[in-house]
């Protein structure tokens, strides 16, 4: 994974983390006409596929009431509720030691505690805000920033746990597809086998193209103002173990709300990635509807009321509740540090 080159000599925090962040981050601005059309033209994607996705919600979930919705819910039971918490719990902690990973790569040395604090303070605002680099990357800059971690190993750390996750959903992805293609996938999908077989081996090819890369790869590269490199081959393999494992869990919340034998494991998650892809592109903050939109296009034979309510109960689980818990650990750490200044 290309990161930055970090500088743990630069351990000044400054005032405007956001702006200083965006300077640590690659520099991605050419002239400025090219920055405002490519951001116009995200803007109008966003608005595109929400709108797409509001059609297909209404198309598939119209005709159920609110007293089905519940009783979905109550169908649940409290093993269900328990097991996706635990799910959730479980994906923080997994992202939590991917952080801890990203900041020892970077040049941090801070406690395994700190930095899964951090990290589920990050994380947890970003999944509700949008995955957005700048977003996540200003939240640790300021938890970490009493810890003397620098910007730009913030900005490094940042770009490692982003990449860790797309290399993680690639694997899982490609895993899935080809086994539930095996099994017949388009009986409970609208995905046919040819293409899942293909997709599932192209994901595989390119998660294995980019961990050669980094066994064969030792000289940094440089580019867009910046020196990058690549993480040694252990890392790489930390790197997609973790994140498909991580990615895993995350998809078996919902699937363990779904009425048990509806679908196979694997084919969910060979529905569940790209439709993860799709609300991270959409940049509609936490993909809220399209990435249940697209769910709800690809998959197929589902009782409408019983996906509603796993839908429901997926961003109870692991967006509102550990968004809350998160605001509420970060308000403690903001006044504990401004108590300790004033002493």
């Amino acid at each position: 994974m290309p990161i930055l080159n970090p500088d743990p000599r630069s351990g000044e925090v400054l005032e405007d983390v956001e702006e200083e962040l965006a300077a640590a981050l690659p520099e991605t601005q050419g002239s400025r006409f090219f920055p405002m059309l490519r951001a116009l033209a995200w803007h109008l994607l966003a608005f595109v596929l929400l709108g797409a996705a509001a059609y297909i919600l209404w198309r598939e979930f119209h005709e159920i009431s609110l007293a089905q919705v519940a009783d979905a819910m109550r169908a649940w039971g409290w093993g269900s509720v328990v097991l996706a918490l635990g799910l959730s719990a479980t994906s923080f902690l997994l992202m939590g030691t991917i952080e801890w990973l990203g900041l020892r790569w970077a040049g941090a040395r801070i406690a395994v505690r700190s930095a899964l604090a951090g990290s589920f303070i990050a994380s947890a605002i970003a999944h509700t805000l949008g995955a957005n680099l700048i977003v996540s990357g200003a939240v640790r800059a300021r938890y970490y920033g009493k810890y003397g971690v620098s910007l730009r190993q913030v900005a490094a750390t940042t770009l490692f746990h982003g990449f860790s996750f797309t290399v993680g959903l690639s694997t899982l992805a490609g895993i899935a597809l080809l086994m539930a293609g095996s099994h017949d996938i388009a009986a409970v999908s609208r995905i046919a086998n040819p293409v899942a077989d293909g997709l599932g081996a192209f994901l595989l090819i390119g998660v294995g193209a980019y961990v050669v890369l980094c066994a064969t790869l030792r000289r940094p590269l440089r580019g867009f103002g910046h020196s990058v490199k690549l993480p040694s081959f252990r890392v790489a393999i930390a790197q997609l173990t973790i994140g498909a494992v991580d990615n895993a869990v995350a998809a078996a919340i919902i699937w363990v709300l779904l009425p048990g034998g509806s679908i196979g494991y694997f084919t969910f998650v060979g529905a569940y990635a790209p439709s993860v892809v799709m609300g991270l592109i959409s940049h509609v903050p936490g993909g809220v509807g399209v990435f249940e939109g697209s769910l709800s296009t690809l998959l197929k034979g589902l009782e409408p009321a019983a996906l509603a309510a796993a839908f429901l109960g997926y961003r109870l689980f692991f967006f509102l509740l550990p968004l809350v818990l998160a605001g509420l650990a970060l308000a403690a750490d903001t006044v504990r540090e401004r108590t300790r200044s004033r002493a």
